[in-house]
């Protein structure tokens, strides 16, 4: 049987283009067939059409973000996540000082933001101004804007983090299947991760969701799925976008999960990066005009160049090249420095090659204001 694209003459594809540019919403069923793509040629046509896209509403422009991973500490035991406060491993916790000696050097390397990510660090957390601190501290050193990671946080914290100038809010679902949630983000409230974005964008706050793919593959170190009755990468996919389309983020992105040392899921296998470069693809033509990162964090500049070529138009956790910080995901952790290459001027050579190139932070600042009123 004929898939998605396979089955449409040149008159067909180029009206599936045009209805997205357009905004014409895809149904369960499209996206359903779209996921379970595998013939290379109509893989080619939909990240064909998903750059054709991006092109309508960015051209050519790609934005860099840096990457400042602040304080590895975390109170939460996430099942997935290298820094869950159960892994015995060493963790940091930058200062002030050393903070600012970063934003002097970040603030001419052509990065577009400076994204200040933690764990959810009790130090930070139990006070507030410790983080706005920091926030006013990136942006008075780089003049750049900021994007803070720093997990739920309650309203009046979120009004403050506005009233000090944060301009994006980061606060991944990871996924929209509460089940699926519960044994990800162990003892952590579904809804209070939603309302948090909610907030950040009533308080004037750009929002950035994002999901994971590779479920199927996920095993607890007993060799049991961590969840065999939504362990379809397909369906979980499909309930994350719709879940992510409600509250209208300004900025999306998908991730692999990736199995990290000491975690309750650290014997699973690797899955294939596929089917997150078919969400990417997918996430172009449901939030056609808005961000959607690929991130260095997974596999580098290779990585990257896969995904930009699916659809994405931001790169993410670039670290200047003689950073100690760590990463998310951290796929080069035992990598020396100077072989990470997840600096800007190696993004941006890289760019150059791809035909494309650096936005401008004009542009980039636009964007974030689009919906703000004077």
């Amino acid at each position: 049987m004929a898939d998605f694209f396979s089955r449409m003459d040149d008159a067909k594809y180029n009206q599936f283009i045009d209805d997205i540019i357009s905004k014409k919403p895809l149904t369960d069923d499209m996206i359903r067939e779209m996921l379970s793509i595998t013939d290379r040629d109509s893989l080619k046509k939909m990240s064909d059409a998903a750059v054709f896209v991006k092109n309508q509403y960015f051209g050519n422009s790609i934005y860099l973000y840096s990457f400042v991973y602040f304080s590895t500490y975390c109170k939460n035991q996430c099942s997935f996540c290298y820094y869950n406060s159960k892994n015995k491993i060493d963790r940091y916790r930058v200062t002030p000082e050393e903070l600012r000696r970063m934003c002097e050097e970040l603030k001419d390397e052509g990065v577009h933001m400076i994204d200040l990510t933690m764990g959810e660090d009790p130090h930070f957390h139990d006070a507030p101004e410790k983080l706005l601190e920091f926030v006013r501290t990136a942006k008075e050193i780089t003049g750049l804007p900021v994007m803070v990671s720093p997990g739920v946080v309650d309203n009046d914290f979120i009004k403050a983090l506005a009233a000090e100038g944060a301009d994006f809010f980061a606060l991944y679902q990871e996924t929209y299947q509460k089940e699926l949630y519960g044994k990800l983000r162990i003892g952590q409230s579904f809804e209070e991760r939603i309302q948090a974005r909610s907030s950040a964008k009533v308080a004037g706050i750009c929002i950035e969701d994002g999901i994971l793919t590779g479920f199927s593959k996920m095993k607890l170190s007993s060799g049991e799925p961590i969840n065999p009755s939504v362990s379809d990468d397909i369906e979980s996919a499909i309930v994350s976008i719709r879940g992510m389309q409600e509250a209208d983020p300004d900025q999306v992105r998908v991730m692999t999960f990736e199995p990290q040392p000491g975690t309750p899921l650290a014997e699973t296998a690797q899955a294939s990066d596929l089917m997150e470069l078919k969400v990417i693809s997918i996430l172009r033509f449901v939030f056609p005009d808005r961000l959607i990162p690929a991130s260095l964090d997974v596999a580098g500049i290779p990585g990257m160049v896969d995904r930009l070529n699916a659809g994405a138009n931001v790169v993410t956790s670039i670290i200047s090249a003689d950073s100690k910080l760590e990463g998310v995901v951290n796929f080069d952790r035992d990598v020396s420095l100077n072989e990470r290459k997840r600096d800007a001027k190696s993004v941006i050579e890289k760019l150059h090659e791809m035909g494309l190139e650096r936005g401008s932070q004009e542009s980039f600042e636009s964007y974030l204001n689009r919906n703000k009123t004077i």
